[in-house]
């Protein structure tokens, strides 16, 4: 049972890859947080991940590691296929739960977890960490303001070349390949950000791999009584614009590489008439981990910047989308 008195959440990673690597990075800017494991499913790695970013305990299993009194919390970081199983393991072995996004591959599997999240009486949210940067919070609250006017229009791009390999695991079935779970999760999650309703109509095309996996896909949403539209793209066959453009009545905004957010620009015609900047050393997994170490600190159990019932939303969009396939 945590001490919700003390000042700092003990975090264990689960998954020693990129992803993970990023994480123990930012722990460091989180001032209630501290990481004090790392596990893999050999003792090695998570040893050489351990060495490297200064992590007192290193285990050669998850299991290990969620029998281990001192850990608190886990941050889930590894292919989407195991996040249903490996968070509902930690939920209860009476851990708290990050789980890196998608938070699972379907929306059948996400209600799994949130049921034992329930039932175990612990903390489980997905890493969307872009909801948690101080410049998507800014740009929010300038639409929510009037900033721009009446939201018309979304766009919302990613997409960087991954030459096909079935070898990798991104074009690998089994573990959920594809570049809509992948990348596409980022402009849909933007997208439900700031016009939070569920497409009325929707556009779909895709472009499949050589092993049948999506490698480039184009959505466009409309909104009925809004009137506004959302226009999502995310590809592995080749580099996009990777831009978040809003688009009102009265002004624009744009965000360039807008998942890891550090700037923002709001324009009147052709004229800059604003813009935020986050001048950092650090990628921004810091504001994510800090914002959910002190919830899990003060006794909620439930996420507040990315809900449940958005990680819900997620999965319906994504759904919806594959049944156009």
């Amino acid at each position: 049972m945590i001490d919700y008195q003390k000042k700092t959440i003990k975090w264990g990673i689960i998954g020693a890859g990129r992803i993970a690597q990023t994480f123990a990075t930012d722990i460091q800017y989180a001032g209630h947080a501290s990481l004090q494991g790392i596990a893999s499913r050999q003792v090695d790695p998570a040893k050489v991940f351990a060495e490297e970013f200064s992590v007192p305990n290193y285990y050669g299993s998850y299991a290990a590691m969620l029998a281990d009194p001192a850990i608190d919390a886990v941050y889930i970081a590894t292919p989407h296929s195991h996040h249903r199983d490996q968070s509902i393991a930690a939920l209860n072995a009476g851990k708290h739960v990050l789980c890196e996004k998608p938070a699972t591959v379907t929306g059948a599997e996400l209600e799994d977890v949130i049921t034992v999240a329930k039932q175990q009486g612990r903390y489980f949210m997905e890493g969307m960490w872009t909801y948690f940067m101080p410049v998507i919070q800014k740009t929010k609250r300038w639409v929510d303001e009037g900033r721009i006017g009446q939201l018309c229009h979304v766009k919302a791009d990613f997409g960087f070349p991954l030459p096909y390999d079935p070898n990798l695991r991104e074009y690998n079935n089994q573990l959920a390949g594809g570049c809509l779970l992948e990348m596409g999760i980022y402009p849909i999650a933007m997208a439900w950000l700031f016009l939070q309703k569920d497409p009325s109509s929707q556009s779909v095309w895709h472009h499949r791999a050589g092993n049948g996996v999506e490698d480039d896909v184009v959505i466009l949403n409309t909104y009925g009584s809004n009137a506004a539209t959302a226009q999502l793209t995310t590809s592995f066959r080749c580099k996009l614009n990777n831009y978040l453009t809003l688009i009102g009545t009265e002004g624009s905004i744009t965000i360039a590489d807008y998942w890891a957010a550090r700037e923002a620009r709001l324009y009147k015609g052709h004229e800059c008439i604003d813009r935020i900047i986050e001048d950092r050393e650090y990628q921004g997994f810091n504001h994510q981990i800090e914002q959910v170490s002190c919830e899990i600190l003060a006794g909620q159990l439930r996420p507040s910047v990315v809900s449940w019932e958005d990680s819900r939303a997620f999965q319906r969009h994504i759904e919806n989308i594959k049944m156009c396939f």
